[in-house]
């Protein structure tokens, strides 16, 4: 699928993958809205992808807020046209036991991850079905993404919160992509494997564990990625549409191992315990 000139608009647009992916999808012919809360971050990725050729607005949102995903769309199609595309990428992470984590913690999480990829996923899909139904649509509709996690699979110590928001996204788009197939739009979630950003440093930093360990630097090399990677495989995903977007195999292997074989993944993950961690909730 030719690229050129169908807009995409990408939340968490200002660093790590969305970032990236705004690049890609601007070399490759896309205009881009990128959105965030920081505004410094945008207006360095805005002017990246401007110096390379590309076009490119960007706008500061919180997802959080209600009305942010209308007010993308519309943003977008003032400047584009009609986005063809979104990709909703912003998230946050929390590095915290099961057992300690707050109903507040767990409400905070939701409404980043999974709360905010809806509302703009499903305003999207609302659009591009009225647009349908006014004969102004082609055969592919339009492709919704969202970032889930290899996480959404399986999951892992002091991640559990992340994780089930992942999966909850996951769930979510697997069953938007048998909705919407028939009126040609398509649903893909997106599956990275750590990627160096400065996400887990923010993680660490409102988990209050700033100065310890991060996600990041507890998993081994061969699990690491860059998010130009995944830019790569999220544009190859929008030329040719997949119901799920994956850039290690050996992962994949690891997701079909952990429904197949519990007990050895869980002694594994077992390994990555802290014995300080071990304390009952304040």
């Amino acid at each position: 699928m030719d690229l050129s000139g169908r807009p995409i608009v990408i939340t968490g647009g200002g660093t790590g993958i969305g970032a990236a992916t705004a690049r890609a999808c601007a070399a490759a012919g896309m205009p881009v809205l990128i959105a965030g809360r920081r505004v410094e971050p945008l207006k360095e990725t805005a002017v990246q992808v401007k110096a390379a050729g590309g076009r490119c607005e960007h706008m500061q949102v919180d997802v959080t807020d209600p009305t942010h995903a209308a007010t993308l769309l519309d943003a977008a199609e003032a400047a584009f046209g009609f986005p063809w595309a979104v990709f909703a990428n912003a998230g946050r992470g929390l590095d915290r036991a099961g057992h300690r984590t707050s109903d507040a913690e767990l409400r905070d999480i939701f409404e980043v991850n999974f709360f905010a990829s809806c509302r703009l996923l499903n305003e999207a899909a609302n659009r591009m079905l009225r647009r349908r139904e006014e004969g102004g649509v082609e055969p592919s509709g339009g492709h919704l993404l969202a970032c889930s996690s290899c996480v959404a699979k399986f999951s892992v110590p002091y991640h559990g919160a992340y994780s089930a928001t992942k999966a909850s996204q996951d769930m979510m788009c697997q069953a938007m992509r048998a909705e919407l197939k028939p009126a040609g739009i398509h649903v893909s979630s997106v599956h990275p494997i750590s990627t160096v950003t400065e996400f887990f440093d923010v993680s660490a930093s409102l988990s209050g564990r700033s100065q310890a360990p991060t996600g990041l630097d507890r998993t081994p090399r061969l699990f690491r990625q860059s998010p130009d990677r995944v830019a790569k495989a999220i544009v190859r995903c929008l030329r040719r549409p997949r119901p799920e977007v994956w850039t290690s195999r050996l992962v994949r292997l690891t997701v079909a191992a952990r429904s197949l074989l519990p007990r050895i993944m869980d002694r594994q993950f077992r390994s990555m315990l802290e014995p300080d961690r071990l304390k009952p909730s304040d």
